[in-house]
């Protein structure tokens, strides 16, 4: 497990099992396997489930890879890691790692296949920095799948940044592409 300091407060407890709770019941009505189906996520590919939350995409993911690929799964709530390294050792994921931060990853730069950037959007403080982060670990060739309430508003906004172009855009996500050769800070 990785272990990020962070300068943001995570939410109250009781807000997060309650978040938990909905999210819940959120994935009975639109489980993340169904979602995932949009993402190409196939054998070998790291990916990073940013904002993870307690890990319903993260697990999903980490079962859809069989144990052929790694996920890394970033929040900045310890309850959310302890969440998803429970689960994970429940179901003997061997593939899922941790990482508690609010924005940097401490991963090596274009060492990412894949980011799954689901429902934190618009709860972000620093949205900038976290995309700049985002498109430093990204390699050149990965994808950045975005979902988020209003998601036709936020993408175009999203695109407007240039780090990201779009590649396609389905009902509940859309997926982005690495914009080459820009320097980011």
């Amino acid at each position: 497990m990785f272990v990020v300091l962070q300068s943001q407060k995570p939410m109250h407890k009781m807000n997060f099992k309650i978040v938990s709770l909905i999210l819940k019941i959120r994935d009975v009505f639109y489980p993340p396997k169904y979602i995932l189906k949009d993402v190409e996520i196939t054998p070998g590919v790291c990916v990073l489930d940013f904002g993870c939350g307690p890990g319903s995409y993260s697990i999903a993911t980490a079962e859809l890879l069989a144990g052929t690929g790694k996920v890394l799964a970033l929040d900045m709530h310890p309850l959310a890691i302890k969440k998803i390294n429970q689960t994970a050792k429940k179901k003997k994921l061997v593939n899922i790692k941790t990482i508690l931060s609010e924005c940097a990853t401490g991963l090596p730069s274009n060492s990412v296949d894949i980011i799954l950037l689901y429902y934190i959007f618009n709860d972000l403080k620093k949205p900038e920095k976290v995309l700049q982060e985002l498109y430093r670990v990204l390699k050149p060739q990965g994808i950045l799948s975005f979902s988020e309430y209003n998601i036709k508003k936020i993408s175009s906004r999203l695109e407007k940044k240039e780090l990201f172009k779009i590649k396609k855009r389905d009902e509940i996500t859309h997926t982005f592409l690495k914009t080459p050769s820009l320097v980011v800070n």
